[in-house]
């Protein structure tokens, strides 16, 4: 699923979003992230994997890049893990984590769909209070199914 971010600095028209529909489309999404691919999800539960695409190679504009989200894109991809996890949902004060795409590391005997990390230290938390409505809603009106092809799509971005 895809999705349109509210306006940012770097992006006027928006942030493209993405989200796994479920746990065998994760795992494609975290093979082929591209390098400037920031990944959400609420964090110790089940939950959707969100990625924002942030502008191509602001990730070799130094250590922090990742960091340079705007705080409203933020709370938006937030929002959208939360309404799609089962458990964080109901729940009130949820952390969400994110973390560049590059970061997330597939070991021996996961789960599909489950990921741990490269570097503790490059993994951010976000708490998010409570459920808001408008942010979902907003976002769900600029929400389009693709199937596109992961893989031809990144060999076609490193070109």
């Amino acid at each position: 699923f895809y999705f349109t971010s509210g306006p940012g600095e770097k992006a006027p028209k928006g942030y493209l979003l993405y989200m796994g529909k479920d746990k065998h489309e994760n795992e494609e999404l975290i093979k082929y992230a591209w390098p400037e691919d920031v990944w959400f999800h609420v964090d110790k539960e089940s939950s959707a994997h969100v990625y924002i695409r942030l502008p191509r190679g602001i990730h070799e504009t130094g250590p922090t890049w990742y960091k340079e989200i705007p705080e409203n894109v933020v709370e938006e991809c937030c929002q959208l893990v939360k309404a799609n996890s089962i458990k964080g949902n109901k729940m009130d004060n949820v952390s969400v984590v994110f973390t560049p795409a590059s970061n997330l590391k597939k070991t021996q005997g996961m789960d599909t769909g489950q990921v741990g990390f490269h570097n503790q230290n490059l993994v951010f938390k976000a708490k998010i209070e409570t459920r808001k409505n408008e942010i979902v809603n907003r976002l769900e009106k600029t929400k389009r199914w693709e199937e596109p092809d992961l893989q031809a799509d990144l060999m076609q971005r490193q070109k």
